[in-house]
């Protein structure tokens, strides 16, 4: 669809290319000079069309040229053999460690309320690094994957 679209503002672009000479010329031959050319409305009109035209004709051709890049990268992603499954089977494992881990925390923190009111504070303290390690992990990988997508 997109080439019917650049076919299409290609003849639009002649036409208008067209007129403007015949308008040139039928001027000329009347006896008007280039600066009165310039001040024709008709002669302003055209040359703003063959503008506008060209500027769709340069973001259609970014679009095709956005498009071929995404598809070499598709097909360079495509093309790189799949992880072995040792890693695939590490990534699962480390997944399902992680809400254990999360678990017991909580539970920690359940039976220290009951115990102590002091340490609380200290181990909040203690827990906020780690929470925010959590998410600047998050961060980095979210703008890697950003980074891989655009590049």
């Amino acid at each position: 669809m997109g080439s019917r679209k650049k076919e299409a503002q290609e003849r639009q672009k002649a036409y208008f290319e067209r007129r403007l000479e015949e308008r040139l010329s039928f001027l000329s031959k009347k006896g008007i000079e280039s600066p009165g050319i310039d001040k024709d409305t008709l002669v302003k009109k055209l040359r703003a069309n063959i503008r506008a035209i060209n500027d769709r004709l340069k973001a259609i051709a970014d679009n095709e040229k956005r498009t071929e890049e995404l598809a070499k990268m598709k097909a360079e992603k495509t093309a790189l053999p799949p992880p072995p499954k040792d890693q695939e089977e590490g990534k699962g494992k480390k997944s399902k460690e992680a809400p254990e881990e999360g678990k017991e925390k909580k539970r920690k923190k359940e039976k220290e309320k009951g115990q102590d009111q002091e340490k609380k504070p200290g181990q909040e303290k203690e827990q906020k690094p780690e929470e925010e390690k959590k998410q600047e992990k998050k961060k980095e990988k979210k703008k890697e994957k950003k980074q891989e997508q655009e590049g």
